[in-house]
C-alpha cells in the first residue's frame, strides 16, 4: 500500500483570533495525505501574568491561547515536533503536552522528562508504521533540556571554533597579508548527544517502516558542518528522510546514499515573531514523500506563502522562479536535481555528469 505524507516547516499560532483562518486554503490538501507532521513553533499556554513583549527576548514567550491549537486538527496537522528554543519553561512546556493530548495529537521533542522528550510518535497508516523524532541543537543553556526528572525539551548540543587563516584556507578565501581577514568557523555536534540520536534512530528503525528525523538548527541560510553531520549520521543510522527547520528561510536539499535531507522547510503558517514583529514575505516548502513497499519512494514539495490575514496558500512553482533558482544551484551542489511536474519540485538525484 502507498503512504503519502506530507511535511511542514514551522507553525506559529500567536495572535490567532479565529482557528479555522491559518490553515483553511490547505485544509484540503492536508487532509488529503495520510500523515501530516509539522514543527510547532509556540507553546499552547496561557500564562496568568499575561504575555511579555521584550525587545531584549529576556521574558517575552512564544505563548498561543490553548484554543488555537484546535486550527491544527481542524487543518489536518497530525502530529507535530515540539523541540525548538521558544517551547522554554516548565509550565509552558507541560500546557502544551496536555493541550495536544487533548486534540488528540501526538508529539515528540519535548516531554516531562528526557525520556519522554526523545520518545517518538509512531503511526500506522495503510499497514505501514511511521516514525518520527525530534532534536533540537537551538535550546537555552539554563533549564530548557529535558534531564531524568525535569520536563524540557530533546537536544543536540553543538560547539563551535574559529580557524584564523594564518595562510590561505582556499580558493574562495582572502590572502591572511590584510587586516580584517574573517576566520573560518567550524561547528559540530557534541560526541555523547550524537551517539545518544544515532542509538534511537536504530532503534526506532527496527520498529518501523519508516524513520524521519526533525531537526530545529541553522543559521540564517547557512548550510553549517553541524548541520552534515547530524543529517548524514541520521540517515547512516536508518533514517529514511531528514527534515530541518528553524531559520525561517527555504534551504538547499541533498540526497545523501539515495535519502533526501531538507535542510529548512521555512515557515509553514508563521504571522507574528520575537518582539511581536509580524512576519511578513517568506516562502517555504511542504514536503510530499510517498512510499510505497513495492516501488522507490518519490518525494518532492510544494512552495508555500501567506498573506495579511494569516492564511497558508500553497503557489505555483512557475511564479516562484527566483526561489527556485536559488536552491536549484545550491542543492545541484548536494546532490539534488529540482524538476517542476506540474504543481510540484520533484527530487531527483544527480550524477557527476549531470
Amino acid at each position: 500500500m502507498t503512504v503519502k505524507i506530507l511535511l511542514t516547516g514551522d507553525i506559529n499560532l500567536m495572535n490567532v483570533a479565529d482557528p479555522a483562518v491559518p490553515f483553511r486554503q490547505v485544509t484540503a490538501d492536508l487532509k488529503a495525505a495520510d500523515f501530516v507532521f509539522s514543527n510547532l513553533e509556540c507553546c499552547l499556554y496561557a500564562p496568568d501574568h499575561g504575555v511579555s513583549v521584550d525587545l531584549n527576548r529576556t521574558s517575552e514567550g512564544f505563548f498561543a491561547n490553548p484554543a488555537t491549537g484546535v486550527a491544527l486538527r481542524e487543518g489536518g496537522v497530525q502530529a507535530v515536533g515540539i523541540a525548538n528554543n521558544v517551547n522554554y519553561g516548565a509550565s509552558a512546556i507541560l500546557s502544551s503536552i496536555d493541550n495536544l493530548a487533548k486534540l488528540g495529537i501526538p508529539r515528540t521533542g519535548a516531554g516531562r522528562n528526557a525520556d519522554d522528550a526523545c520518545a517518538p510518535v509512531i503511526v500506522e497508516r495503510n499497514g505501514q508504521r511511521i516514525g518520527v523524532i525530534q532534536r533540537t541543537a537551538v535550546y537555552w543553556t539554563t533549564n530548557h533540556e529535558a534531564s531524568a526528572v525535569t520536563p524540557g525539551v530533546a537536544v543536540l548540543k553543538g560547539h563551535t571554533s574559529y580557524q584564523i587563516a594564518f595562510h590561505r584556507l582556499g580558493p574562495d578565501q582572502p590572502t591572511p597579508n590584510r587586516p580584517g581577514v574573517p576566520p573560518l568557523i567550524h561547528t559540530w555536534v557534541d560526541p555523547k548527544y550524537l551517539r545518544i540520536l544515532k542509538d534511537q534512530v536504530a532503534k526506532l528503525r527496527k520498529q518501523v517502516d519508516i524513520v524521519i528525523v526533525s531537526l530545529h538548527w541553522g543559521l540564517d541560510k547557512e548550510v553549517l558542518e553541524y548541520m552534515t553531520e547530524l543529517a548524514h549520521a541520521s540517515i547512516d543510522a536508518g533514517a529514511d528522510l531528514v527534515i530541518g527547520h528553524g531559520p525561517h528561510y527555504s534551504l538547499p536539499v541533498e540526497i545523501y546514499q539515495e535519502r533526501p535531507i531538507f535542510y529548512g522547510l521555512g515557515s509553514f503558517s508563521f504571522h507574528t515573531g520575537h518582539a511581536g514583529k509580524k512576519h511578513g514575505d517568506w516562502v517555504g516548502m511542504m514536503v510530499n514523500f510517498t512510499v510505497d513497499k513495492n516501488a522507490d519512494p518519490r518525494t518532492s514539495f510544494r512552495f508555500v506563502r501567506h498573506n495579511d490575514d494569516n492564511e497558508t496558500y500553497l503557489c505555483d512553482p512557475k511564479a516562484e522562479t527566483e526561489m527556485l533558482e536559488e536552491l536549484r544551484a545550491r542543492s545541484a551542489k548536494l546532490g539534488a536535481g529540482l524538476e517542476i511536474e506540474g504543481q510540484d519540485v520533484v527530487l531527483t538525484p544527480l550524477t557527476q555528469e549531470s
